[in-house]
């Protein structure tokens, strides 16, 4: 009786659990793209070079390069959290192929977003805000 009660209970509470992980991977997944978008602005305008952006939407991996003998960051995405697209789209561009941004100092920041999505249809976006030149993270309503 007492495996029982257990079991019923563990039954019960397993799905709103796994939605709590997922929706902590996406929160965190987002903030992190927004500190590395931010990685990203600061490196080009701090140390004057420019600064190469790879998003690879198909292996969730945004990577960062530079002139500097040695400079590469990389940030893969969590478990369940992919990238859904990145905005605006490229016309006639291969969906399968990185997308490149480049960072140049003393210009405009790119007004690009990275939208994210989990296993359980939820979506943020991360926006550079080509003005001030900071990331905004938007949660974003399923259609």
């Amino acid at each position: 009786m007492v495996v029982a009660i257990i079991a019923l209970i563990v039954g019960l509470s397993f799905p709103s659990a796994t939605a709590g992980l997922d929706n902590v991977r996406m929160v965190s997944a987002g903030d992190s793209v927004a500190t590395f978008l931010n990685g990203a602005v600061n490196r080009a305008q701090r140390y004057q070079e420019p600064v190469e952006l790879v998003i690879a939407q198909s292996e969730g991996l945004l990577t960062l390069h530079s002139n500097a003998p040695g400079f590469v960051r990389e940030l893969r995405m969590p478990e369940g959290v992919t990238i859904e697209s990145v905005l605006p789209e490229e016309e006639g561009a291969d969906g399968s192929q990185p997308r490149r941004v480049l960072f140049i100092p003393g210009a405009t920041v790119p007004g690009i977003a990275i939208q994210l999505a989990n296993r359980r249809n939820a979506h943020r976006r991360i926006r550079l805000d080509p003005m001030t030149g900071f990331p905004r993270v938007e949660s974003i309503e399923a259609k």
